[in-house]
């Protein structure tokens, strides 16, 4: 049976290990053993696994038991790597689609495993430390892929624009419920339940299930017609696209792969895709950008046109990129859970470089200056004064950031949380101001947009007459008591 990568990996390393131990270079060994340099050069970079008399001619002339030399035990000087190597974790990291090789990733922590080790240790403990899971990897992986690629991906979209040639359907907004769920049935034999999640309680807060064995869509009650499209077009998505590994719930209960998470992005990319025609979108959005003055009517118009919930809307704005050359953007979406009046960002994406407002694992919060959650703040205010839960707001807002003094163009919408109840949501579009942004869009300085300073949190917020403040600037504190400190130190020192 062939050698697994790992055994090569973990092979090589104890080879390289015991002859530098020897102060042996290549050559010597290559003398002791007999076995070529080149040859030797390849089995210590875990190319090459020797065959059995080789194996023992090595455990031989390097003194080594042959059952540890061939076991997948490393020495306490690797041993962080071998954990590492052992985990499911970095196997399923994908480090092919950044054009990395497992075997040039090793070399380098070989060339120095000492330093290298203590680094993936503290890695490791980090992760610990902050309860940080497999999946947090997968995702953060996931975000720095579609930011490698500026979140649009061409072989999608032309899957997409192929199926809507080859199904007709319209191009101009307007795909509906029915046309997707007859696709799904007739094309990929699947039957769609309406409200077939309504009798599993503990699962109210999915928004659909698939069944492989029964090809059954259970969706739930509560979503309105546009995420119920949203759902039914996703799942054409792992049809289409011919996607095998995937998650069978809408949300993630527990991921699995790496594979997995990406593939549930690509479906929901071509959901995206088709939902919302990428021509007529960029014909819109350059006719909404062209406007002298800011109207919050063109976002619900176009959400009217395409039949789209916010999410979608905002996902499509990935032809920013591709089509108007604004690639300095964040896309957030935070959530606001009503009964404890706390906000979470779930999810974030940063294009060209990471930008000024962005999530925090560190249980700060969030500036309330924030578009995001103004809004949020503002949109409960109005469900409870009309008593009307299901309100939207939209909002803009120029936001300069404290620390950097950059300014970014917000766009948001907030909305309430179907179907999981007690929870508002709001999605953002930043798009820094620069002089590339002014031209593409007209509406920038309309004297009706406000303009703020905001910061990141408020701990690390240095403006301490902010009224909406939520916490004291604890971090700024303690750094300004720390330079204080220094200033002293450099006096009695004269250092």
């Amino acid at each position: 049976m062939a050698a697994t990568q790992q055994q090569r990996i973990i092979f090589g390393l104890k080879v390289k290990q015991f002859r530098q131990e020897r102060a042996w270079n290549f050559e010597e060994l290559s003398q002791r053993t007999g076995i070529s340099i080149s040859y030797l050069n390849e089995i210590e970079k875990g190319k090459k696994y020797p065959l059995l008399d080789y194996r023992k001619r090595l455990a031989e002339v390097l003194e080594v038991p042959y059952d540890f030399l061939i076991s997948p035990e490393l020495t306490k000087e690797f041993a962080p790597l071998g954990e590492l190597l052992h985990s499911k974790f970095l196997n399923d990291l994908p480090l092919d689609l950044f054009g990395i090789g497992m075997q040039p990733l090793v070399e380098i922590i070989a060339s120095d495993p000492a330093k290298v080790n203590a680094f993936i240790s503290a890695l490791l403990e980090i992760a610990r430390v902050y309860a940080l899971r497999e999946e947090h990897f997968y995702f953060a992986a996931l975000r720095a892929y579609q930011e490698l690629r500026n979140n649009y991906f061409e072989e999608i979209e032309q899957a997409a624009t192929d199926f809507v040639r080859e199904h007709q359907l319209p191009k101009n907004g307007g795909v509906s419920l029915t046309m997707l769920t007859d696709i799904l049935e007739k094309q990929h034999g699947c039957t769609v339940v309406p409200d077939g999640l309504d009798a599993y309680e503990p699962l109210h807060w999915l928004r659909s299930v698939f069944n492989p064995h029964t090809k059954r869509i259970l969706l739930n009650g509560q979503l309105n017609e546009h995420q119920r499209s949203y759902q039914l077009a996703k799942e054409l998505g792992f049809n289409e696209l011919r996607l095998k590994e995937r998650p069978w719930a809408s949300n993630f209960l527990r991921v699995n792969s790496f594979e997995e998470v990406l593939n549930n992005y690509k479906a929901a990319y071509f959901a995206v895709a088709i939902l919302v025609n990428r021509e007529s979108f960029v014909t819109d959005i350059g006719e909404f950008f062209a406007q002298e003055n800011w109207k919050e009517n063109g976002l619900r118009d176009l959400m009217a046109k395409y039949q789209a919930s916010p999410e979608v809307l905002f996902q499509r704005f990935n032809v920013l990129t591709k089509d108007f050359g604004l690639d300095k953007v964040f896309f957030q979406r935070v959530i606001h859970d009503l009964e404890r009046d706390a906000f979470e960002m779930d999810k974030e994406l940063h294009l060209n470089r990471r930008h000024q407002p962005h999530a925090t694992g560190l249980g700060e919060h969030y500036c309330r200056r924030w578009l995001s959650i103004s809004l949020l703040r503002d949109l409960k205010t109005k469900q409870i004064e009309t008593g009307n839960p299901n309100l939207q707001r939209i909002g803009i807002l120029r936001a300069v950031f404290v620390a950097t003094d950059e300014e970014y163009l917000c766009i948001a919408i907030a909305k309430p949380g179907h179907p999981t109840p007690g929870r508002n949501v709001s999605v953002t579009l930043g798009v820094l101001l620069d002089d590339h942004t002014k031209q593409r869009i007209r509406f920038w300085d309309d004297p009706a947009i406000p303009r703020r300073r905001v910061n990141v949190t408020c701990q690390r917020c240095a403006l301490y007459d902010c009224l909406e403040r939520a916490a004291p600037p604890k971090v700024v504190l303690r750094r300004e008591e720390r330079k204080r400190m220094e200033e002293l130190l450099r006096q009695l020192t004269g250092i």
